[in-house]
């Protein structure tokens, strides 16, 4: 918590922002938070414009993430944008959202590995670059089960995964969102090809960096081909170890390379988690995420373990354009008037994070009106 009201008046985390075209209302952005609160067919929950609605004082929402094909399922109950009832659902929360004046970009999504047979079509194997088994269990209707052994990609199949990817660009553009984020974190499918603990592959999308980055850029590529890169932004995690995903060898030459890369395609923003998704935010010796920052011309998002005071500290050093909060904003919907006033969070209940209806969704107070 701020030293005092002074230090809340004297940061710039609650003035405006430009990001791309749009003109946020501060800077504090709502990070995606999969809820597994989905219909069936992977349509978004009918309270979901309620709860997206309740939380658009945040400059910036980015929904959960939601897959953009069938195979890009890793979890139960997570919704899709790949089919008409979908964008439906979509359109809901996007119309709730605006009429707050908030503004919404929607991640998409594929998981790759992590998956499991049973919440895919035909119970197929989970795909990924190559055929590693990942540590951990998948979240599926019926329980946790072991990961299995994915099945590694046919080159002639990537085209296939990217036309994925743009068809959920289409779909997130007709479904009224302000933008959207490809999901390249967390040891998702994106990042399990750019690093080389998870790529062992010898085509064009393995070997060197550049060949491991090829289709991680590629997806770019056909984002931007719907939105434009003012619309467009992307998630990094450049050494967390989420999902089983062991460390790249060169992770400081291989994400400063994509970023790099990256920028040729004008993209608005990069999103990037800071240390170990949900965990410790030191980040191993040798890695600069400021080389990243600079590097990159565009918003840098900084996302992992922040609080108010660790927010204004990065504001006033210049370390983030704009700073992402995850479960606070889950038991405080108001959590921007909060950190304004410098009131008191509610905690949230763990045991309703996942799945259910109302409870721990839309039922979270606001802090009573003078």
């Amino acid at each position: 918590m701020p030293d005092s009201d002074s230090t809340l008046s004297a940061t710039d985390l609650f003035g405006p922002v430009q990001l791309g075209p749009y003109g946020l209302r501060n800077r504090i952005v709502m990070a995606p938070l999969t809820r597994a609160r989905a219909q069936p067919g992977d349509v978004p929950s009918p309270l979901a414009p309620e709860y997206y609605g309740q939380r658009a004082s945040a400059g910036l929402i980015v929904a959960e993430a939601t897959q953009i094909s069938p195979q890009g399922k890793g979890y139960a109950w997570t919704p899709g944008i790949y089919d008409a009832a979908q964008v439906e659902g979509w359109r809901a929360v996007t119309r709730a959202v605006h009429e707050q004046g908030g503004r919404i970009f929607l991640q998409l999504w594929h998981v790759g590995r992590i998956s499991h047979p049973s919440l895919q079509r035909d119970q197929q194997l989970p795909v990924a670059p190559s055929a590693i088994a990942p540590k951990g269990k998948a979240f599926t209707e019926t329980g946790f089960v072991p990961y299995v052994t994915p099945r590694a990609l046919e080159t002639e199949e990537i085209p296939g995964i990217v036309d994925d990817f743009r068809r959920g660009a289409q779909n997130a553009l007709a479904a009224g969102f302000d933008g959207v984020e490809i999901h390249a974190a967390n040891g998702y499918l994106l990042e399990q090809f750019v690093r080389d603990s998870t790529n062992k592959r010898s085509d064009r999308y393995g070997g060197s960096r550049e060949n491991r980055a090829r289709f991680l850029l590629e997806v770019a590529d056909a984002v931007v081909a719907v939105w434009g890169g003012e619309r467009v932004g992307i998630r990094l995690s450049p050494v967390s170890p989420a999902n089983d995903l062991a460390p790249d060898s060169d992770a400081q030459a291989t994400y400063s390379h994509v970023v790099a890369a990256l920028n040729a395609l004008g993209l608005v923003y990069i999103h990037v988690i800071e240390g170990a998704t949900q965990g410790p935010r030191e980040v191993p010796g040798g890695f600069d995420l400021q080389i990243l920052r600079r590097l990159f011309k565009g918003r840098y998002i900084a996302n992992n373990g922040y609080d108010l005071a660790l927010a204004i500290e990065a504001r006033r050093r210049n370390l983030a354009d704009l700073i992402a909060f995850g479960r606070p904003f889950i038991a405080n919907p108001d959590l921007v008037e909060r950190f304004r006033i410098g009131a008191t969070l509610s905690p949230l209940d763990p045991k309703t994070l996942y799945g259910g209806a109302a409870k721990g969704y839309v039922d979270y107070p606001v802090m009573a009106q003078p």
